[in-house]
Parts: structure tokens; sequence; C-alpha cells
């Protein structure tokens, strides 16, 4: 059996943002959070977002190494 990325939810105070979703993206988020479900707990589709948006900027090489440039950028300013 293939295994997922994200296996558990954990309970963490959220930040309220409200998101419009293309139909196929929902029913697939949907199906992905059926799929999470077979390891336990039930689980709300809508508790997957921040995990898989986490995981994509976790994975995004370019957005790190500018953030690390942003970063030494204001370090060299208070010096």
């Amino acid at each position: 059996m293939t295994k997922l990325r994200i296996t558990e939810i954990p309970d963490e105070k959220p930040v309220r943002v409200t998101v419009d979703l293309p139909a196929d993206l929902h029913r697939d988020l949907v199906a992905y959070a059926a799929l999470v479900s077979q390891n336990g707990q039930p689980v709300d589709p809508t508790r997957l977002v921040p995990h898989m948006i986490r995981g994509f900027i976790a994975s995004d090489r370019a957005f790190a190494k500018l953030r690390r440039a942003r970063v030494k950028q204001i370090l060299s300013r208070e010096s």
C-alpha cells in the first residue's frame, strides 16, 4: 500500500482563512481525507489544507533561498 504524506492531524490553534476551491480540487481533498481516515479517526478535509500548504512551502527551494537571503539582508541592516 502507498504511504500517504499526511497521516495524522495535530491539534493546533487555528487562524481562520476563507478560501474558494475549484470543485475538482475539493473532490480530491475529500478523497484524500477519506484515505487518511482509514488510519483511525475520521478527518475533516479542511484540516488537511494547512498541512498540505506547509508541505508545499517546505519543499519549495526557491522560496527557502529567497527567505534566507531576506533574513541575511535584515540582519546585515541591524549590524
